[in-house]
């Protein structure tokens, strides 16, 4: 399903717009289009406007797609086959457990619920390449950015080739660099730290029917933890989240027979036939899996956003509702200033985007932190006993308090650093309770409470640090 994208063309080497925007993914589309709707003079760079074949950014939680409505952008999803998600489904030592998003307290300002959506990566980009080139003051561009234009500590704009090789010149106010995770200007604007964790292994399986139709399918097990789910009509995406840096090879069928003989077995009766008919039928990859976090320069006339700024590991599939978020928010407080042309005024301005950032941007990170060292860190005694207990305890909470809270969290549709920290803390404290004194202590229990107490110790990093 390949788009064709008309883009405006200009004679002129030098251009002079109100923003610059580099990078049409999900962040700089929406972006784009969100600043050109409110009158500004937009030129967006990006360096291949084919559709992108990405096996991530394919699940938008529904804080993402509530971000998606409130940028007028909700039709991006008609059309691609995108399919709705009511929630999850956990399987664990045989047992299953449907933890859905909540509906009540939420408001979308409709009557329909609220859902996700799943859907190639691509046909979404490319739908919201359509909708913010459709604007006529938004000029979008194929082109590769080499360098920022930096004059008396002031970024001016930026040079690149344009798609026939031509050394272009672009100017502009103010300059926002949203790249995606490969940026190759971050460098510029902000340190870096990212640590590489695990690899995500991917493929395709085609014309199956999942066990629960509409939901995310999580499959927790030793050694790998697995996700299944929806991402067209017909196609079914299967991931696994293999640890370590180095992979059995795909190309000599090493990564097959890993996957057919230690982990199928793990995988419930629902899905197995599903899982191990497709492994050698799905264009199987891998990517690498990292979290990435930035301390932005005070850099006057430039700001970075979306994955270019911060990624977190993608098991809880909160990449675009926290790019999304970030647009709004920019969105909103550019919008008072009429003039971009005070570099320093307006980065004054802006500095309050990394404040209001946090709610949304802070829970999303720690969530995905803490759920990837709960159930899918590579497996040791203390972080099975910590899976076991918090599956224990969502499975057997006498109401829905619990799984609601941690659902609303993950979806991004209550993001609350408080909630979340409270909301760990007090699984934390039920569990060694029922591990160690409930019904009465015994060594067995000591054994079992020890090890969470581990397994916990390892996750107060995380934690604390969403904190701040």
């Amino acid at each position: 399903m390949e788009t064709i994208i008309n883009t405006s063309s200009s004679s002129s080497r030098h251009r002079k717009s109100d923003v610059i925007i580099v990078g049409a993914g999900v962040a700089g589309s929406a972006l784009a289009y969100a600043l050109a709707k409110d009158g500004r003079g937009v030129h967006l760079i990006e360096r291949d406007l084919s559709e992108p074949k990405r096996m991530v950014g394919e699940l938008l939680q529904p804080g993402g797609y509530l971000k998606l409505l409130d940028l007028g952008l909700q039709d991006c999803v008609s059309g691609i086959d995108a399919q709705q998600v009511l929630g999850y489904v956990l399987y664990m030592d045989g047992r299953s457990l449907r933890a859905p998003y909540p509906q009540k307290n939420y408001s979308n300002n409709c009557s329909d619920p609220l859902t996700g959506r799943t859907f190639h990566h691509g046909r979404f980009v490319q739908s919201l390449r359509i909708k913010a080139a459709s604007l006529p003051n938004l000029k979008l561009e194929q082109g590769t950015v080499t360098s920022l234009i930096k004059e008396k500590g002031n970024i001016k704009g930026v040079r690149y080739k344009n798609k026939s090789g031509t050394e272009m010149v672009a100017h502009a106010s103010l300059t926002i660099v949203c790249d995606g995770c490969f940026s190759n200007l971050r460098r510029f604007l902000c340190d870096t730290k990212v640590d590489k964790v695990s690899h995500l292994v991917g493929w395709v399986a085609e014309n199956y029917e999942l066990p629960h139709a509409n939901h995310g399918h999580i499959v927790i097990s030793d050694p790998c933890a697995v996700l299944i789910y929806s991402i067209s009509s017909t196609q079914i995406r299967c991931f696994v989240d293999v640890f370590g840096q180095n992979l059995p090879s795909i190309s000599t069928g090493e990564m097959s027979h890993y996957l057919k003989t230690i982990v199928a077995p793990k995988i419930p009766p629902e899905l197995y036939r599903m899982f191990m008919s497709s492994i050698d039928k799905g264009n199987m990859k891998a990517i690498p899996c990292c979290s990435k976090r930035a301390v932005p320069h005070c850099t006057p006339g430039a700001f970075l956003i979306g994955d270019a700024l911060n990624i977190r590991h993608p098991l809880t599939g909160g990449g675009m509702t926290v790019a999304l978020s970030d647009v709004v928010i920019l969105r909103d407080l550019l919008r008072p200033l009429h003039d971009l042309k005070d570099a320093t005024a307006t980065l004054e301005h802006l500095q309050s985007f990394y404040t209001l950032r946090k709610p949304m941007a802070a829970t999303i990170n720690t969530i995905a932190d803490v759920v990837y060292r709960s159930f899918g860190a590579p497996p040791n005694e203390s972080s099975m006993e910590i899976r076991r207990a918090c599956y224990d305890f969502l499975s057997n909470a006498e109401d829905s308090f619990v799984t609601e809270s941690f659902m609303a969290l993950i979806s991004g549709l209550s993001p609350c650093r408080l909630k979340m920290i409270l909301l760990c803390f007090y699984i934390a404290i039920y569990m060694l309770l029922g591990r160690l004194l409930l019904p009465f202590p015994s060594p067995k229990r000591l054994l079992s409470g020890a090890r969470l107490i581990l397994g916990f110790v390892s996750i107060i990093p995380a934690v604390v640090d969403g904190m701040f």
